[in-house]
């Protein structure tokens, strides 16, 4: 029986990996499909490595474009490798457009589906992640979540509470198994930095980035906390475009190249605090326990402010300076990560897909 996992874009590969890993250690065949979403070397390949994960077998090479491009190129090539291979199930993870295209895929050709990371909701059907998250939720068979937000939103939806699996997070089983290697690489050394007094900086989502008003905003309260902080930003290939469009100054804030996952993971375990509007480093910050400042209205994983160290800040300029200063005036307190973030959430999933594999025989 043939398990098919797709990824596309940075944020996939960490959560599959350790289901992938997992699976191949129990001998389950197992064909890889890399949409390519993210195409760019410092967004994907390097990623792959440090995960350890092998050469994807398929590589569809679908890039850019607008969010109906993006979706339909994944659909139109991953069909074709569905219809070749015939696999039993699909995985997709997570809530990019390859998640949706691969589940559209899936679900059309009566191919079971596992969504990794399911139940997530942010209420804002602003976001296309949200809309992506609900679709391939309703499409799929087997629902794993990693916090009770997520069992208490599907159920709410009407999906069947038998095809619902609180499992835990898969991102920290990845950071568990690659922590000792990143905090190994020092890599705050390479930036002439010291471990608790700096900040690192995420800033990627288009609601944030391609609207110049938006994006001036962010400028102007990460120039000011950097003021008193010194902040470094790993810039996105997208946001690197909008900055440069706009040729303002964003110093002193501390504008470097994408970095690899374990030199990304080093900086965050080591930083004073961390500002961002990425979903992923909410829960990469509260597993942890470093102060983390999410730059939205809303957030889809409400577990990471309720027991971890996330803050909503919201978008105001204002806000986020002010959430910046009270993190920075209080002392870091040690906090107790969620229920099942325990670095063994792949192997529950191996744990049902199997059963349900032996079923099928």
């Amino acid at each position: 029986m043939l398990i098919c996992s797709v990824v596309g874009a940075r944020p996939n590969f960490m959560k599959v990996a350790p289901v992938y890993h997992e699976l191949r250690g129990r001998g389950v065949t197992q064909i890889l499909v890399h949409t390519g979403q993210h195409y760019d070397a410092t967004m994907s390949d390097i990623f792959l490595h440090e995960l350890q994960m092998p050469r994807p077998d398929v590589f569809l090479g679908v890039g850019s474009g607008s969010h109906a491009e993006q979706t339909a190129g994944v659909m139109t090539a991953f069909e074709r490798i569905c219809l070749e291979h015939q696999p039993a199930l699909v995985i997709v993870a997570g809530d990019v457009n390859s998640t949706l295209a691969g589940a559209l895929v899936a679900a059309k050709l009566q191919i079971p589906i596992a969504h990794i990371e399911s139940g997530l909701r942010s209420f804002d059907r602003a976001m296309p992640e949200e809309i992506n998250r609900i679709v391939t939720d309703h499409l799929s068979d087997f629902l794993f979540t990693t916090e009770s937000s997520g069992n208490e939103n599907l159920l709410k939806e009407g999906i069947s509470p038998g095809s619902i699996h609180l499992v835990g997070n898969c991102m920290i089983d990845s950071l568990c198994k690659h922590i000792g290697s990143a905090l190994a690489r020092a890599p705050w050394q390479a930036l002439g930095l010291h471990p608790g007094e700096y900040g690192l900086v995420t800033l990627h989502r288009p609601a944030a980035v391609d609207n110049p008003a938006s994006l001036e905003g962010f400028r102007h309260a990460l120039r000011e906390i950097a003021q008193h902080l010194s902040l470094v930003f790993p810039v996105h290939p997208r946001t690197r475009q909008r900055m440069d469009a706009t040729g303002l100054d964003w110093q002193p804030v501390h504008l470097v190249a994408p970095l690899g996952y374990l030199d990304f993971l080093g900086l965050m375990a080591k930083a004073r605090v961390v500002l961002t509007d990425s979903g992923g480093i909410q829960e990469e910050t509260t597993a942890l326990g470093v102060d983390c400042i999410t730059m939205r209205d809303t957030t889809e994983r409400p577990v990471t402010i309720t027991v971890g160290t996330n803050r909503l800040a919201g978008t105001s300029p204002r806000e986020i300076v002010k959430t910046a200063r009270e993190v920075l005036e209080t002392s870091p307190e040690p906090k107790s990560a969620p229920p099942l973030w325990d670095g063994m959430s792949a192997g529950r999933i191996a744990d049902v897909l199997q059963a349900w594999m032996e079923r099928r025989r």
